[in-house]
């Protein structure tokens, strides 16, 4: 059910024409009118002609790459914009071949411009640091670049000749195809089986339906689900895995052409993340995981089940019969009122982010579900895209989203183009902070021990989720990486039984471990992503740290808090963190959530 413009509930997924104004995207704060999309399109075209005047040339003086630098930025302002737009309009209906249309037509732009900017690089690694140090000291306008001209040479024993740059871009095309198939195979033609409901009504399984029976009361019913859902993912195994051992040869080939010792080395090279954070936060967590297996041990024991399986893991323990609903205006109010630690400015900021239509809040056909916002566009103040249904995670989402569409807004306020955006270790802590300032400030203002319990009950579920369960996927990806760089199959059986050992060690001995369980690897599409979830778990954990310094240190923490937010890529991720307040190489913000969890255990066991 969804409310309309009048705040009257339909029953039935609305159509965008069904839905007030003020709960839609307003596109022409992007571009006025599809003219302007295709004016942009035509001038992007037409200037990757210019690169190849810069080619051979770049180093030949200051004021040649000072052009080439400028050109790069008119191009990626523009394409960043068109981008945005076209993307935006697919989402709001997934059916619409023009929009489809639209946004391939991009897509196609980027990777040509990929492969025609691919000389770039190499060209100016070719030279020595000490041309670029003396342009930029004789040439103010590209002083602007120092953190951009050190981030490149870097990079430079692991860059590759031009004519290879140049075949390593053109593979991008089909680089993704292992992600791509698995995608299309696990979303549009693996077929679920036929299961019972609550009611004993038959009906097919599908990957929403299963979601949704995971949290179903009935214990029955959710093992059923549980079991049916995994029988794709267990009869065609052997695909599954072939695919996800393509996906990992071709990553480990890739940073085996550009010098890197391991996939894993390079994929967090990027960054300039250390190895020692990721085994850090690993080895942290294993030596503390203890509030885990306390907290499932828990579960099991309010649950009152003789064994406790996974399918058990998200039913929710406290929840009464109905549960509690929010309006959209509802939840905008308390976003006021929750971020009001973060001061005055923050708040203003948050006010923009409701204004001028900037948030698709409702569920509509054909739109794309789930919620996100945009990030950085140059010169476009970010959106949100919402599926609003009401209930307590739909706020909790909103508050997430506007915690990166503001880290988004600070930085294109703040930071000039070539870095106004910021890397995903950075990004999920201006979102998890947010979360954590809406838990305190709902859980400070109920008398209800029902709703107390429900809201610390969401906290170890987020923690479960996003910190400890992403560690044992990070630790999983580690493990079979480096069996397969070491010369080792990866076979279905092997990959059960690593997976197998994971899930013992992060879960504990309150769960029983089903066959089913063993195959989770094979229906996860992050193990695509080479080696992205280990940053949900490090910027949970670096916005638990940031949290008790705004909590104990007040003003001079928020203003730093601000300033990270504002910081975009102007500066390494971890020296942003440090200045922010927080060292994500030692162990104490992986410990801050360990010491969370257990207190927030202890307040559940005095409820209970």
């Amino acid at each position: 059910m969804n409310e309309d413009f009048e705040g009257k509930t339909v029953n039935t997924v609305p159509t965008r024409e069904q839905i007030g104004e003020q709960y839609k995207w307003n596109f022409e704060l992007i571009y006025s009118s599809p003219e302007k999309w295709e004016h942009d399109y035509k001038f992007v075209s037409e200037a990757l002609d210019k690169y190849e005047t810069y080619k051979g040339k770049i180093l030949s003086s200051a004021a040649h790459l000072l052009g080439l630098l400028k050109l790069d930025e008119e191009v990626g302002v523009k394409l960043d914009r068109m981008y945005l737009y076209a993307s935006m309009q697919k989402d709001t209906d997934l059916a619409n071949s023009d929009y489809n249309a639209l946004y391939q037509r991009v897509r196609d732009l980027l990777v040509k411009l990929g492969a025609i900017r691919s000389f770039i690089k190499p060209e100016i690694l070719k030279g020595d640091f000490k041309i670029i140090t003396g342009y930029v000291e004789s040439n103010k306008e590209l002083k602007l670049y120092n953190q951009y001209f050190d981030s490149l040479f870097r990079d430079k024993e692991h860059t590759l000749s031009e004519k290879e740059e140049e075949i390593l871009a053109r593979t991008n095309e089909f680089a993704g195809a292992s992600y791509e198939t698995f995608s299309i195979f696990s979303n549009a033609e693996l077929e679920f089986p036929v299961v019972k409901d609550e009611n004993g009504e038959e009906f097919n399984l599908s990957h929403a339906r299963y979601y949704s029976a995971i949290y179903s009361n009935n214990r029955e019913y959710r093992e059923r689900a549980y079991k049916g859902y995994y029988k794709p993912f267990i009869q065609y195994s052997s695909t599954f895995a072939s695919l996800l051992k393509g996906n990992i040869k071709k990553n480990s080939c890739f940073s085996s052409l550009r010098k890197f010792s391991s996939a894993r080395e390079s994929a967090l090279f990027s960054n300039n993340i250390p190895l020692t954070v990721y085994d850090n936060l690993i080895r942290t967590a294993s030596e503390n995981i203890s509030p885990m297996h306390r907290w499932l041990q828990l579960r099991k024991k309010v649950l009152g089940t003789s064994d406790y399986q996974p399918f058990d893991m998200y039913v929710p323990l406290f929840q009464g019969k109905s549960e509690k609903k929010y309006s959209f205006e509802e939840a905008r109010e308390i976003m006021f009122a929750a971020f009001a630690p973060l001061g005055s400015d923050y708040i203003k900021s948050v006010e923009l982010a409701f204004k001028n239509r900037r948030i698709d809040v409702f569920e509509t056909k054909g739109k794309r579900s789930g919620a996100y916002s945009t990030g950085t566009a140059y010169g476009v103040e970010p959106f949100i895209l919402l599926n609003w249904s009401g209930l307590l995670n739909d706020v909790f989402t909103l508050a997430h989203e506007l915690g990166h569409n503001l880290h988004s807004y600070y930085t294109i306020n703040t930071q000039p183009y070539i870095y106004a955006d910021y890397t995903i270790f950075l990004a999920e802590v201006a979102s998890t902070l947010n979360e954590n300032l809406l838990l305190e400030y709902l859980i400070e203002h109920t008398t209800s021990k029902e709703e107390k319990l429900i809201l610390l009950e969401k906290y170890m579920n987020d923690v479960t989720a996003t910190f400890f369960r992403q560690i044992m996927f990070a630790d999983f990806e580690k493990t079979i990486y480096e069996k397969s760089e070491s010369g080792q199959p990866l076979t279905v059986d092997n990959l059960k039984e690593d997976y197998g050992k994971v899930y013992s060690k992060y879960m504990g001995p309150a769960v029983t471990i089903p066959e089913e369980e063993y195959y989770t690897w094979a229906r996860i599409p992050h193990f695509y992503y080479n080696f992205y979830v280990y940053q949900y778990a490090t910027g949970f954990a670096a916005s638990e740290a940031l949290m008790q310094k705004i909590k104990m240190v007040g003003e001079t923490a928020i203003q730093k808090y601000l300033n990270f937010l504002r910081s975009g890529s102007s500066a390494y991720s971890l020296d942003i963190l440090r200045s922010a307040g927080v060292n994500m190489e030692e162990e104490a913000p992986v410990k801050t959530v360990i010491e969370k969890m257990n207190t927030t255990l202890n307040e559940i066991e005095k409820l209970i």
